[in-house]
């Protein structure tokens, strides 16, 4: 699955947290286990024995979650959410990176491979349909909730312009008194 949908789909499993640092750490908890992609840097035989390997398994969960748990300030939900977005990243790529693509779970324990029959390449309309749909629910979540996913990249600042943007392009009300009563 591409980068982008991953970050929005993290960050909507912790949306409802009420803390902007907690927010953050969940969506890139749900980015974390591509780090093992860095492998490119070593050439692409190293990308390709490496990736989905390192990051994507149990030690990289724990590594993550523990992580994200410490630096939170509601610890324990953070790190629950966090081991969520890391596992739905890892649910994602086994069906949306393309059938060539296994995760070694276990890795360095074990060198079982995990795959299914059911994924679909990376290029598919599947993944596209998912990345809009994920696009759609991040418009709606920042009109109703007050913040948007950009919050892991912009100041609090920036993301309250862009809240307050999406809710005068689509006239969105922030209390029911300023409705038409029904006659």
């Amino acid at each position: 699955m591409h980068i982008p949908t991953h970050f929005m789909l993290s960050w909507a499993v912790g949306h409802r947290l009420p803390a902007r640092r907690d927010r953050v750490l969940v969506a890139w908890a749900g980015i974390a286990p591509d780090l093992d992609g860095l492998s490119l840097l070593w050439g692409l035989d190293a990308y390709g024995q490496w990736h989905h390997v390192i990051g994507h398994g149990f030690l990289g969960a724990l590594i993550t979650t523990a992580v994200c748990g410490f630096l939170g300030q509601d610890w324990a939900r953070v790190a629950l959410l966090a081991f969520a977005a890391f596992h739905l990243h890892l649910l994602c790529d086994l069906l949306g990176s393309g059938l060539d693509w296994p995760i070694q779970y276990w890795w360095p324990v074990s060198n079982d491979v995990y795959a299914t029959p059911y994924g679909w390449e990376l290029d598919s309309w599947q993944n596209w349909s998912i990345a809009v749909a994920a696009l759609l629910l991040m418009l709606r979540l920042g009109i109703t909730t007050g913040h948007t996913f950009g919050e892991c990249f912009v100041s609090a600042k920036v993301d309250h312009d862009i809240v307050r943007t999406l809710r005068n392009r689509f006239k969105w009300q922030t209390s029911t008194s300023s409705r038409p009563a029904a006659v």
